[in-house]
């Protein structure tokens, strides 16, 4: 032998001593793997780590095959030879036994399709054992380890196989069920979606089958994903950026969405998700130049807006190659009130939907990104969830996905976080399907993300794919989450990361030592340069779908608008909204408000409120505006003014008989939809925000059922209505109509909480109307289409003014005029007689009219301010200008003095008075409720209040 075979010789001598893997180690390594085999969170961490390499190296036939348990194999040779025979039996319902047995696979089988994921391998931390399950363990049906090599029928599985031995169905159902990829199903009662997802399960054995160039794919977008947040963390040192670290699969996830959802046929995209993550995907899934990023933290960025926003709620929109084709993409800008952004998505695709007359939603995907506390703990994901299968609100299946990093802010103990198994429970209420997924197993992700999407293209239904992952930093950079989380953050701490171990898995398969390392120096360089490493950006692509804003920008409130409507077209509109058809009987209340209103028509009586409405609507369709009206028993409203939807009282079904007149009032007309919605405010006023903002030439309206109900909606006025032009540029002309006036019915029954728009009032954000004819919210509501100015409209609307024959209009205020934004008094003074005027605005001028009638009174003057927001000082100063001799100004309300208009319009009624006038308050005194609940009390302060307007001035004046 050479010196050199006997040095070779000798340290592969001491190697073979020393190291674990050979010796007497080898019987110890083979038990800790065996042990592994059946459950790998039953070895020590370290070992764990090792094992879970080797699985990353291809079988000895190339494949991608995982190991099996062996002992249970050798123990069932052995028990064959003990019994003398080795020769495979198959089952038969004929031995009472093996019936049993063949039952009892079944069950097996049944166990793993509902409870399997309980015993996937999810967590990249590995921070708990697998839980007992005895269901799934064949001991549970009295299986040993001799029946493991019994073969019994499998046709009811898609493993392909009609029958398999009870070892092999076993495997196969681990490989499926209880891989890195968890799914849960079974709740869903259609039985042809259940086979689907068995099918597509089991046909696979959930085993992604990804070639070569995909896999470069893959390692490329988490390189990218890591490789902005690393970059991030270097050059802007502690500014809060909500990194995505930890969860970088996700990127991973919306590339293969995006691709997959352009080769289905989808066109546009859009996507909703709060902070984490939200500077990750607009740079490496919309395409924003990283260079635009950066300028935002360097503070060198245009700043064009009002007030604007953080960079991390802003939104975006690209047009992207896929293989399928160009594809819209849009990211809603969103508060950080987390999910509420979820049904303004809905509602932005429904709106796209229509646009298209894509009922389906074939062409237009939403999509909805999580985070694992809020998706458990907001309120408006149940609300949101709730509208999915209904027809005014359903957009063909949303995808969720959730960013699952275990942890929301500083609270990780599920027995603090949720009170369900599963962050995402919650959507077992629509049977929407869940794929809980490794994050670590990038690849199963991308699996994960294709089943969903073919699922939603399929039955045009929800669908969740849970990421499990982890958040590397704190709640934000400045953070530091060991205080609360030491054990979590320890493992956090030893993880290599997803990138890293997906390049090692790679580079195990023969694909580049090299590549993980090449691809992140690619993309560090590509970041210096403010570049993305991949562009699918397409920069002069335009949809002919697309929505043109410019004719609604930097418009004036003050911009006229004509609102009147020719005779005969009244009458015309008048007609054909007062019939039904042939053999159709409506019910005798109904038939009643149709003549009565025919004899609107013809001018023969004046227009009441529900006919002024109606006439608004009809006009504006007859003219190519549509008209979308929804809320609580908006169809009939709910004060029975409206009947917008007839229903045939001798009808048969249940989905039948109804008619809708204002469907019906020109060949060519626009659409006009009421819906009745779920008892939600919060997410359907967020749907209708969304619609409206992604359709600017249709009368989008949500009404309150009492206008009270609109406080349970606050986040959504405060984030989206009030504020979203000033921080993000977003032109929104909703409607709101909150029944509003105080008539003895209580503290919920009364208020629309006026006081709060008010305050919300600002940089000629919104218009607050409260109008007191049935000229008036004709007039109104047209204008919020017929010019051009695009503000949210809030209308107090009246309850009892409804049939208060005072706010009949005639004929001729329609034909004429348009809307006052100030009401002079009508009654005939003489001005230089005048020493008070009165000003209110709502249902208390009536009762202020009422007493001056009543009295004689002739030297006080009644102003109605119909348009709260914005104050209209031109109009109103020239009425107080009427009255030479004017001694006093007194505002009247029915609200409490620190609640509705009061000490908002009180400076804008100073303005408006000459020096020595005075300025006094009638209302109700201030209260901790918007009314009292005792009628005999109401009447009192009422009275009072109306007497107050014209008597002494007392409490608060104000003297100029």
């Amino acid at each position: 032998m050479s010196d050199s075979s006997s040095t070779g010789s000798s340290v592969y001598s001491a190697y073979q001593g020393n190291t674990y893997l050979f010796g007497g180690n080898a019987p110890y390594v083979e038990e800790m793997y065996e042990n592994y085999l059946s459950n790998p969170g039953s070895v020590p961490d370290n070992w764990r780590a090792y094992f879970d390499a080797l699985q990353n190296v291809p079988a000895t036939d190339g494949s991608n095959a995982k190991d099996v348990p062996h002992l249970p194999v050798v123990n069932a040779f052995a028990e064959r030879a003990k019994q003398g025979t080795t020769k495979v039996v198959v089952a038969s319902g004929a031995d009472s036994e093996l019936g049993r047995k063949r039952t009892a696979v079944q069950q097996l089988i049944a166990a793993y399709r509902n409870v399997g994921a309980r015993w996937a391998d999810l967590d990249p931390l590995k921070r708990t054992e697998r839980p007992a399950i005895p269901e799934l363990e064949p001991s549970f049906y009295g299986f040993a380890d001799a029946d493991l090599e019994t073969v019994f029928n499998t046709s009811n599985t898609f493993f392909g196989k009609e029958t398999m031995s009870l070892r092999d169905l076993l495997n196969a159902l681990r490989e499926t069920y209880c891989g890195t990829i968890g799914a849960e199903y079974m709740y869903m009662t259609d039985q042809g979606q259940k086979r689907w997802w068995q099918q597509k399960l089991e046909s696979a054995r959930t085993n992604p089958q990804l070639g070569a160039e995909q896999k470069k794919r893959v390692l490329e977008r988490l390189t990218a994903a890591e490789g902005l947040e690393r970059f991030l963390h270097t050059k802007y040192v502690g500014q809060k950026r909500f990194s995505l670290e930890g969860g970088e699969s996700f990127i991973v996830a919306m590339d293969e969405l995006i691709n997959q959802a352009g080769i289905a046929g989808v066109q546009e995209i859009v996507i909703g998700m709060a902070h984490r993550g939200r500077l990750n995907v607009l740079v490496n899934s919309l395409g924003k130049l990283p260079a635009d990023l950066f300028a935002e933290f360097d503070h060198t960025a245009p700043e064009d807006l009002p007030s604007g926003d953080v960079k991390y709620h802003q939104g975006f929109s690209s047009d992207v190659t896929t293989g399928g084709g160009p594809v819209h993409l849009s990211l809603a800008f969103n508060p950080s009130h987390l999910e509420i952004v979820n049904p303004v998505v809905e509602g932005s695709v429904r709106a796209r939907m229509d646009r298209r007359a894509d009922p389906l939603g074939k062409q237009v995907l939403p999509v909805i990104v999580h985070g694992d506390a809020a998706f458990a703990g907001q309120g408006v994901v149940m609300e949101t969830l709730a509208l999915a299968e209904t027809r005014g609100y359903s957009t063909g299946g949303t995808v969720h996905i959730v960013i699952n990093n275990q942890i929301g802010f500083t609270t990780s103990d599920p027995r603090d976080s949720r009170s369900t198994l599963y962050c995402t429970d919650i959507v077992k209420m629509i049977e929407a399907p869940v794929l809980h997924v490794n994050g670590d197993d990038p690849e199963a992700v991308v699996l994960a993300t294709q089943l969903a999407l073919e699922f939603r293209m399929e039955f045009q239904k929800d669908v969740v794919v849970d990421i499990i992952c982890f958040r590397k930093l704190g709640h934000n950079e400045q953070d530091t989450p060991a205080l609360t989380q030491p054990l979590m953050y320890k493992k956090i701490a030893q993880h290599p990361g997803t990138r890293r171990l997906y390049a090692d898995k790679l580079a195990a398969q023969g694909l580049g030592a090299t590549l993980g390392d090449d691809m992140v120096k690619a993309q560090r360089a590509a970041f210096d340069a403010g570049k993305n490493t991949s562009d699918p950006v397409l920069t002069n692509f335009k949809s002919k779908y697309a929505v043109d804003w410019s004719p609604f920008l930097n418009k004036k409130w003050t911009d006229a608008g004509d609102t009147a409507i020719p005779t005969a077209e009244w009458k015309r509109l008048a007609e054909r909204i007062t019939k039904a058809p042939e053999g159709f009987t409506v019910h005798p209340l109904v038939k009643k408000v149709l003549d009565d209103r025919a004899a609107m028509g013809r001018g023969d009586v004046n227009v009441d409120w529900g006919m002024g409405e109606h006439m608004a609507f009809a006009s504006l369709v007859a003219s190519g505006y549509p008209v979308r009206l929804s809320g609580e028993d908006s169809g009939r409203g709910t004060f029975t003014h409206r009947h917008a939807v007839l229903h045939d009282q001798n009808r048969e079904k249940f989905d039948e008989g109804t008619y809708v007149p204002l469907q019906n009032v020109a060949d060519n007309q626009a659409p006009f939809v009421v819906i009745d919605s779920i008892l939600s405010e919060e997410a359907v006023l967020a749907f209708e925000y969304g619609y409206a903002s992604n359709d600017p030439n249709t009368l989008v309206i949500w009404e309150a059922q009492f206008g009270d109900f609109v406080n349970g909606a606050q986040v959504v006025i405060d984030q989206f209505i009030a504020s979203g032009e000033v921080k993000w540029g977003r032109v929104n002309g909703i409607t709101l109509m909150l029944p509003h006036g105080y008539e003895g019915q209580g503290p919920e029954h009364s208020s629309a909480r006026l006081e709060r728009f008010m305050q919300l009032a600002a940089d000629t954000n919104m218009q607050v109307v409260q109008p007191t004819t049935a000229s008036q919210i004709f007039h109104v509501l047209r204008r919020q289409m017929v010019r051009n100015l695009r503000k949210p409209l809030i209308i107090m609307t009246p309850k009892s003014l409804l049939r208060n024959k005072d706010a009949t209009s005639p004929l001729s205020e329609f034909t004429k005029g348009a809307f006052q934004t100030v009401i002079p008094d009508n009654k005939e003074l003489k001005a230089d007689k005048v020493k008070r005027v009165v000003a209110c605005s709502g249902k208390v001028y009536y009762d202020l009219a009422k007493k001056r009638e009543e009295k004689g009174i002739d030297d006080v003057a009644i102003i109605r301010v119909e348009q709260l927001y914005p104050f209209p000082h031109k109009a109103f100063g020239a009425e107080l200008k009427k009255y030479p001799n004017l001694v006093d100004v007194v505002w009247a309300q029915d609200e409490p003095q620190n609640q509705g208009a009061w000490f908002f319009v009180q400076h804008y009624i100073h303005e408006n008075m000459q020096e020595g006038q005075k300025l006094g308050y009638s209302g109700r005194a201030a209260s901790a409720s918007p009314a009292v609940g005792y009628s005999h009390l109401h009447q009192e302060q009422q009275k009072a209040l109306v007497d107050g307007a014209f008597g002494k001035l007392k409490g608060f004046v104000l003297t100029k």
